[in-house]
């Protein structure tokens, strides 16, 4: 169930999405927007918030997981440590209301963006 919340999330708002490529793009994209949510809720002190929006990251970085594709090699064993990571410190932050664990994820999110766009538009 949890695996599909990500797409879902992505799949109600873009009712065709272009390529697989597009998707992980707007997943990064998606981590940012979340976070940055995650940290106005918990400087505006509001649990139930910050909680939501936590676990939107969380989902997006299981939904991550999830789809990676260990046979092209390296890559994948890299992103995974990476990706659990996160999950980690979103964890962390959620517990201890921790905003700097919050931005140490955003600054992961938005370097795999940049590296993903180069990536896939060249």
């Amino acid at each position: 169930m949890r695996n599909n919340s990500a797409y879902a999330a992505y799949s109600q708002n873009n009712t065709a999405i272009e390529s697989p490529e597009k998707l992980i793009e707007m997943l990064y994209e998606g981590i940012l927007r979340f976070g940055a949510q995650a940290k106005k809720s918990i400087e505006n002190n509001d649990i139930e918030k910050k909680t939501y929006w936590i676990n939107r990251c969380s989902a997006i970085f299981a939904e991550l997981l999830n789809s990676l594709d260990y046979s092209g090699g390296d890559v994948a064993h890299y992103l995974s440590g990476l990706y659990t990571r996160q999950l980690q410190l979103l964890a962390l932050a959620n517990l201890e209301n921790d905003v700097n664990k919050i931005d140490e994820v955003m600054n992961v999110a938005k370097g795999l963006l940049e590296a993903w766009k180069e990536i896939t538009h060249g």
